[in-house]
């Protein structure tokens, strides 16, 4: 029994995403510990580093230098920065190695395991990325690493926003470069639009270390990112149709749904419009364009909200992070939608433009040949870890056991009963002197909360600020005796709270007191994010404390219907005390549950429709890279305007006229990949609405790609043909202005948001599982649901 017990669990930890078994890593660690460099002096080491460096550039697999490599670097931080890596460090960084996502709690040092790795992978000379969650932390930790490395022999360098193209080439031609994957990506984007070898920034891609791996790998990978150029456009289209549906009537020319998540015209209301605009019927395929802006322009007058949704500073449109409450820099929605934001506030955009390039952060990522990640909460993804990455998670122990007391959540029936006992709460605890971090869901609620909070008398800091370094001052001093902290998101802060505050000085007190006690005012969509919160205490071995509080009219719960998981003789009248039957709460939890599971099938229905169109973007990169390096042929106008091409070529000689091939090309295929992109993203926008025909919208828009991009490539061929014949060439080249072949005199890189308008149906999607959840029948849940709940 014993036998078949073990093989049951063998097959099991094969097949689970996320690993828990350390006997490999342990036995890895303990040939670490047995190297002692501690005797050698450090000019001794560093010739160790130089040997190991050249025996990975004669042909040493990595692998092989492993424990020696690791173990020096333990010394070297220690004598460098008087920190020696934990053994749980040491695992994290093995596994870092063997391109897991290492799923480490906070403070338990995740900047320096990463350093073993990085270390070890850089001597190749093929340079190693540590992607970060900020501009902040990749200048942070590289100041803050990058003596290590330097006294091992290896140079680092860090990449931030509006860094020069020539400080771009430098930090990237390090051993270790540390940047934010969107930054590195906007980078890639930009060379693609190079037209000189000379001004590449990037190198071939090596290996990346992801820190807050579930945010970026995960919530953040179907970001696009973009890269614009200021070709002309007509501004006058989005202004005249805000102006249209300004003049609608809820009720008779369109209607919402009663959780206001789709608005849709009435047939009354089309019939008006296309009265108006003379357009005939607006469901031809030749209004279909026509038709997408007009849903746009609705959706962006009736339910994307001022102050809310978006803020106007500066005579622009910027975004509202949801989930920070922070303005969300360089981030638009899908073209249309922001135009038409732009248009209801009566504004002509000074930054749109034709997008030149564009790739979404999960297939950035995917171009580097090995790729590993770090972060506190990565278990409860790992499933969608694997199948998009096919990487798997480790979770490593804390260095000290973790005492934290993670209490069971308080439910209300409602937020004035929640608000009150919130309250009540914070001013016991506060009382004490017990430090408080308090996580709330949206900025409103943050300010709120602070406004009842003074009126008691309780001063806090609020954390909604856009600078990141005044961000991580405020997360320090959030430990501090008798602290009182408002944030609206701990997501990738990447600073520890030291009980005590910054210097600890007041630490034994605050251990005492019962360490940082963190509060919940909701649920999030997703588990990872609450997980996040309450990680906030209880790092290394501290003592500390979490509790949620939640209400039935709390917005996650009310916008998805949760409450009707809830069964109808369970379901709680309105009272000011908590719910104290615990099958409300298991209902709210199971809500949570279906929510994020729903979450991530959007998540993969998104993939499907990029799928094909990044396959694409590869094989146009790849020819333009083969070209700007000279890797690729260029006989194309040899063979199909030969007479000309002979006549130049003694004209003005091999040279120029290669030089004149390759600029023509390189800006053809630029031009015409631009047309294409704009042509699929005014497809992909109105292609839900072929589902009126009975068509399958994925399979229609993958036809629709397929013949798109062949068209693509036979009009490269010949526009690079034409231009040929008709440009005036000399013995200098050409006057690129006058040939109509100059690129745009200024770029600008952005992030999409996931579109609220072409995805808005997932609210109604989710209700409609938690409505099947929730039919009666006989199921052995309903049998459960009768006589244990």
């Amino acid at each position: 029994m014993k036998k078949i017990t073990k093989f049951v669990r063998a097959i099991r930890d094969i097949q689970a995403p996320v690993e828990y078994n350390l006997d490999f890593y342990q036995k890895v660690l303990q040939e670490i510990n047995t190297v002692k460099f501690k005797s050698l002096s450090d000019d001794r080491l560093q010739e160790i580093s130089a040997e190991l460096k050249s025996r990975v550039r004669a042909g040493a697999l990595s692998d092989s230098l492993l424990v020696e490599s690791f173990a020096l670097v333990r010394e070297a931080a220690k004598r460098v920065l008087g920190i020696y890596p934990f053994d749980t460090q040491v695992i994290a960084g093995i596994a870092l190695h063997k391109g897991k996502i290492v799923e480490m709690q906070t403070g338990e040092g995740k900047t320096l395991a990463a350093v073993m790795p990085a270390y070890l992978n850089a001597l190749a000379g093929k340079g190693v990325h540590v992607l970060t969650f900020n501009d902040y932390l990749a200048r942070r930790d590289a100041k803050w690493m990058g003596p290590i490395f330097e006294f091992l022999g290896l140079t680092t360098g860090y990449v931030n926003e509006g860094m020069s193209r020539t400080a771009r080439q430098q930090a990237y031609s390090s051993d270790i470069t540390y940047v934010t994957a969107k930054e590195t990506g906007f980078d890639y984007l930009r060379d693609f639009l190079c037209t000189e070898k000379e001004k590449l920034v990037h190198r071939t891609f090596n290996y990346a270390i992801v820190d807050e791996a579930d945010s970026i790998l995960i919530d953040e990978a179907r970001v696009p990112l973009v890269i614009a150029g200021n070709v002309g456009d007509n501004e006058e289209t989005p202004l005249y149709l805000a102006r249209i549906v300004r003049g609608l009537k809820q009720g008779t020319d369109y209607d919402t749904d009663q959780y206001r998540s789709n608005v849709y015209f009435t047939d009354s209301g089309l019939l008006r419009i296309e009265k108006m605009l003379g357009c005939g019927n607006l469901y031809a395929s030749k209004n279909l364009r026509l038709l997408a802006r007009l849903n746009c322009a609705l959706y962006a007058e009736v339910l994307i909200e001022r102050d809310k949704d978006y803020i106007v500073k500066d005579n622009k449109v910027e975004l509202i992070d949801e989930f920070t409450g922070r303005i969300a820099a360089n981030r638009r929605w899908p073209e249309n939608l922001h135009a038409a934001v732009e248009a209801k506030e009566g504004l002509i955009a000074t930054s749109r433009g034709t997008i030149m390039g564009s790739i979404a952060l999960q297939y950035f990522l995917s171009l580097y040949p090995r790729i590993s990640g770090m972060t506190g909460t990565a278990s409860t993804a790992a499933v969608e870890l694997r199948e998009c990455y096919g990487m798997d998670v480790l979770v490593v122990p804390t260095n000290k056991p973790c005492i934290r007391k993670d209490h069971p959540s308080i439910i209300f029936t409602d937020k004035s009963a929640k608000q009150t006992a919130l309250i009540e709460e914070i001013k016991r605890v506060h009382a004490t002197g017990q430090p408080i971090l308090i996580g709330t869901g949206s900025v409103e609620e943050s300010e709120l909360l602070t406004t009842e909070l003074k009126k008691t008398g309780i001063l806090c800091r609020v954390l909604n600020a856009k600078n990141d370094e005044m961000e991580a001052k405020i997360i320090a001093k959030a430990g501090e005796l008798g602290a009182v902290t408002v944030s609206t998101n701990m997501a990738g802060r990447g600073i520890d709270i030291k009980l005590g505050g910054e210097f600890e000085q007041e630490r034994e007190r605050v251990v005492a007191l019962g360490g940082l006690y963190v509060i919940g005012t909701s649920q999030h969509e997703s588990r990872r994010i609450d997980n996040q919160l309450s990680g906030r205490a209880g790092r290394q071995g501290d003592p500390g404390e979490s509790r949620f509080f939640i209400s039935l009219e709390d917005d996650l719960i009310k916008r998805y219907d949760i409450a009707k998981l809830i069964p109808v003789r369970k379901f709680p009248t309105k009272q000011e005390a908590p719910i104290n039957d615990p099958a409300v709460l298991r209902a709210v939890e199971r809500g949570q549950r279906i929510v994020e599971g729903y979450n991530s099938d959007m998540r993969r229905q998104l993939w499907k429709y990029s799928f094909l169109i990044e396959q694409q973007r590869r094989i146009i990169h790849t020819k333009r890279q083969d070209i700007l390096l000279d890797k690729g042929p260029l006989d194309l106008l040899s063979a199909k305007a030969a007479d000309r091409y002979c006549t130049l070529r003694d004209q003005i000689g091999e040279d120029v006229l290669k030089k004149f091939k390759k600029q023509i090309t390189l800006y053809q295929i630029n031009k015409c990949w631009a047309d294409y992109l704009e042509y699929i993203s005014y497809e992909r926008e109105g292609i839900h609405l072929v589902a009126v025909g009975k068509k399958d919208p994925l399979t229609e828009f993958h036809r629709i790609a397929i013949e798109a991009f062949d068209e693509m490539m036979d009009n490269i061929d010949s526009e690079i043909v034409r231009t040929f014949e008709t440009v005036a060439i000399g013995k200098d080249g050409i006057d690129t202005l006058k040939a109509g072949l100059k690129g745009p005199s200024a770029t600008w890189t952005y992030l999409i948001n996931d579109s609220p308008y072409q995805f808005s149906r997932l609210p109604s999607l989710i209700k409609a599982a938690i409505a099947r959840h929730c039919r009666p029948g006989f199921s052995l849940h309903a049998l459960w649901e009768k006589y244990f709940w």
